[in-house]
């Protein structure tokens, strides 16, 4: 087989990135591990930036996301039984768009198979050969049986246990990680959302959120330790520990049901310096990870399927290679800021083992201050909303 783009990982960012090439003419062919049931079957967030929303529009994507998305024009913020509300539209003039990556990637696979686009599934074995030369392929197994990819470049978008970061080499590689002392145990329930808009919580029995995935499907995550089995959680149990860390007034309200899916996630920060080796390319999670507190991770991944999709038009386009070339700075020093924002976010909402009393006490001023000081408060809502590619 031939191509232009090889793209390694059929999850929203490999296919947002074949789906933008496709409108300008470009051919790609996106390589799978699983099958499509397995990555639909996976429940992500689904809190959106407006460039992610401005993207799926290019890509003829967004008709779906508009009639069925729930724009939020802010978010709570709670802390004990206070509770203060982020005004985006007042504060950017931008909401961000609660719709389910799910449904993303349900949305970008309806067009990619609309459009005949090859989507390979079930390969293994993948190994990316000669990504420093001009003619790099891609060689991996299907069926039992050895196939191979010619291709004028290779984006890696098979996140962080994927082939393709592991493909640059050590001598060039360098990571840098932040492991969380604990997770998040996520459920979610059939049940109607407690608020119309999203709440983080910060209480002293540790960090909640209160999320949404339509009128009628809710998504509720508490802080817990990392060794915690979900197993061992009941769907009492999760209730009632939810309300005692939520304003009491809101915790009257909620409408609790039986669990669909109750998981725990682990919490960790991670860059990897260069994304780029080559005529290969990482997007996403197969470069960079954030915490879940900030909403970052699939939005993140869209900013650099951003620039990969601008510098490949131009190179096909125009021939000019300087957004090739520049690709890792100018998608890294977005990340970088989007890690900033996940950290300070989860160093203000979370309870940590080690914390002390005074540790808390500049974790509620530092909410105070945010409460009171519109400064602040735009800071927050620029970073929330995303920062501008």
């Amino acid at each position: 087989m031939k191509t232009q783009v090889a793209i390694i990982g059929g999850g929203p960012s490999g296919l947002l990135l074949s789906q933008l090439l496709y409108t300008q003419g470009i051919d790609s062919i996106v390589l799978e591990r699983k099958t499509k049931n397995y990555v639909l079957g996976r429940i992500r967030a689904g809190v959106l930036e407006q460039g992610l929303v401005q993207m799926m529009e290019e890509a003829g994507c967004a008709d779906r996301m508009k009639a069925e998305g729930f724009p939020h024009d802010g978010t709570e913020i709670s802390y004990g039984d206070e509770i203060f509300r982020i005004d985006f539209a007042d504060l950017t003039g931008t909401p961000v768009m609660v719709y389910g990556q799910t449904e993303v990637t349900r949305d970008l696979y309806e067009a990619r198979e609309k459009a005949g686009g090859q989507i390979e599934y079930n390969v293994e074995d993948v190994v990316i050969h000669d990504a420093k030369s001009d003619t790099p392929f891609v060689t991996f197994t299907q069926d039992g049986q050895e196939r191979r990819i010619d291709c004028d470049y290779i984006a890696g978008c098979d996140g962080f246990h994927g082939v393709s970061r592991k493909t640059i080499p050590d001598t060039v590689r360098k990571e840098y990680e932040k492991v969380y002392p604990f997770g998040w145990l996520g459920v979610l329930s059939e049940t109607p959302p407690v608020n119309h808009e999203l709440i983080y919580a910060n209480s002293d029995r540790g960090f909640a959120l209160c999320s949404m995935r339509n009128e009628n499907l809710s998504r509720y995550y508490i802080q817990c330790p990392i060794s915690d089995d979900p197993n061992h959680w009941s769907d009492d149990a999760f209730w009632e520990e939810l309300k005692r860390r939520i304003p009491s007034d809101v915790a009257t309200k909620l409408v609790t049901g039986p669990s669909i899916e109750k998981s725990i996630a682990p919490l960790r920060s991670f860059v990897c310096e260069p994304m780029q080796y080559g005529r290969l390319f990482l997007c996403g999670d197969a470069a960079h990870i954030v915490p879940p507190t900030g909403a970052k991770g699939l939005n993140t991944a869209a900013s650099d399927v951003y620039y990969l999709y601008h510098a490949l038009t131009d190179f096909y386009k125009s021939g000019t290679s300087d957004g090739i070339e520049g690709y890792s700075a100018k998608a890294l020093a977005r990340v970088w800021k989007a890690e900033r924002f996940s950290w300070w976010f989860s160093s203000l909402m979370h309870q940590y083992p080690d914390q002390t009393a005074f540790d808390h006490k500049m974790q509620i001023a530092e909410l105070e201050f945010l409460r009171s000081n519109r400064s602040a408060q735009k800071a927050m809502a620029e970073n929330y909303v995303g920062l501008p590619y």
